[in-house]
């Protein structure tokens, strides 16, 4: 017997059954029974706007997998560039196919002269690099006139490969820009992560890309490649819905990033622990968490319930960035809030454990990286997840222009009253 919900009308008596499948039921139950009705559903807790094969996500068992690979197999035996095929195009690539794909990526990284040298000096010297990132993204697409030609697969291909390829390019400029910095062309010898080191901390001819540290860069990137519908995916989806080039669907969706309640909370993790300075002002500030006068930044996460399986991964890259770099003085203010919260009943009954932006900061912190770049770094990787999605929304016949329905509280219809008898 197939699964199925009936819904009743109360008002009218008029029931409705349809099928429940993988959990989710069709809004067209509503419509069925009025087409005048409609779901409340702040914030889209309960409403499943897509249908989607690209990242499976079950937060009760902390599990999380690309297209069906488990993230812990990719950050252990992948690099990001494969990573990013995958999402992509579905399927793991073959060695040939890969060799392909990364030859092509390694070979768009340039972005035009007139980016880095008019665009970027427009900006006030103090600019955020996430604010010059978004812009900068979105004036990229004016370079390509065939940016709009979206249901061109060939052309679309393109874009997409642009993109991958000039992010971290871009990223390095806004960076190299906000400390006053020459900025530093892409190096086609080195992979992904010791190009993108590269163009960030290269001063002089004596600097080499640490192997430990591009590889810590891989796994940050493959972690954050994709998570779902998140806000920024939503945005994405949103504005490619309306037709948008990805240039300009991309920008957007970083603006949502950009938010401190969406990309901003590895930030927060950094500022957090240096606020608290030390493992002696644990208990207190532990105190203040649970009387409601502070904030514990890293903790819980939207769907994971248990355990984010990210934070796990991110954990032993921690020590291995460490093992290089030296000991990141917080980290032992990190490990000892990790384990008062999690021998505490307080937090445990609410379900917070360490999300994967509990240590990231660190790491990016230990690499160099400055607050305000953290958000851009999260940009970089997800890029690729946004696009994966925005193909998978063009090539869905059932998508149309996104156009959620609200629920009017507002006045009713009143007189205009001249201003001279307001």
């Amino acid at each position: 017997m197939a699964d199925t919900i009936t819904i009743i009308d109360d008002r009218t008596g008029k029931k409705v059954t349809v099928p429940i499948t993988g959990g989710v039921f069709s809004s067209s139950a509503l419509r069925d029974l009025d087409p005048n009705l409609f779901m409340y559903d702040p914030a889209y807790l309960s409403t499943a706007s897509c249908a989607s094969s690209i990242t499976y996500l079950d937060g009760d068992a902390g599990i999380l997998r690309y297209r069906g690979y488990p993230i812990e197999q990719l950050a252990k035996n992948s690099t990001f560039l494969e990573v990013a095929y995958l999402l992509i195009n579905g399927q793991l690539p073959t060695a040939s196919e890969l060799k392909t794909w990364q030859f092509d990526v390694t070979h768009h990284t340039m972005i035009h002269e007139n980016m880095r040298k008019r665009f970027v000096d427009g900006f006030h010297y103090d600019a955020h690099p996430m604010g010059m990132f978004i812009s900068a993204i979105a004036a990229l697409g004016t370079f390509y006139e065939d940016a709009k030609d979206i249901f061109e697969k060939e052309s679309f291909d393109k874009q997409i490969l642009r993109l991958v390829a000039k992010v971290p390019t871009i990223a390095a400029m806004c960076y190299r820009f906000s400390q006053g910095l020459p900025f530093v062309s892409p190096n086609n010898s080195l992979s992904y992560g010791e190009n993108f080191l590269n163009m960030m901390f290269r001063i002089g001819d004596d600097y080499k890309v640490n192997p430990v540290l591009a590889r810590a860069m891989d796994v940050l990137f493959i972690l954050h490649a994709d998570h779902e519908q998140n806000c920024g995916t939503t945005t994405m989806r949103v504005v490619s819905s309306a037709n948008s080039d990805p240039y300009t669907a991309t920008a957007a969706a970083a603006a949502a990033l950009y938010g401190p309640l969406h990309g901003g909370a590895n930030e927060a993790v950094v500022r957090m622990l240096s606020e608290i300075g030390d493992v002696s002002n644990v208990p207190a500030f532990i105190e203040e968490v649970k009387t409601g006068h502070g904030r514990l930044m890293g903790f819980g996460h939207r769907v994971y319930k248990n355990f984010d399986p990210r934070a796990t991964i991110i954990k032993n890259t921690a020590y291995e960035v460490f093992a290089v770099t030296g000991m990141n003085p917080l980290l032992e203010v990190a490990l000892e809030l990790e384990r008062v919260a999690l021998s505490d009943d307080y937090f445990v009954s609410r379900k917070l454990y360490p999300n994967v932006d509990f240590y990231s900061g660190l790491i990016y912190e230990a690499l160099g990286f400055p607050v305000d770049m953290f958000t851009v770094l999260f940009a970089i990787p997800r890029t690729v997840g946004w696009l994966a999605h925005m193909q998978e929304l063009l090539a869905d016949k059932e998508q149309k222009i996104s156009r959620p329905r609200q629920w009017y509280t507002g006045l009713g219809e009143r007189e205009y009253i001249a201003i001279a008898k307001r």
